[in-house]
């Protein structure tokens, strides 16, 4: 499953890179690397909101 699914990554990534060129690769790999980091800190932040209403709720 993981080769599958490394493959597809490869197969979009040259079809991006024929797509837009190399120039903007950096760019596309920035946004993508944020949205990213974004996602994990939401849904970290609702992690520890479900924690502490559990918490209040044993209280």
């Amino acid at each position: 499953m993981p080769t599958d699914l490394m493959l597809l990554l490869i197969i979009i990534l040259i079809v991006v890179l024929v797509w837009r060129g190399p120039k903007t690769l950096p760019i596309l790999g920035k946004a993508f690397g944020q949205g990213v980091k974004e996602t994990r800190k939401e849904i970290d932040g609702m992690k520890q909101d479900a924690a502490d209403r559990k918490d209040d709720t044993q209280a």
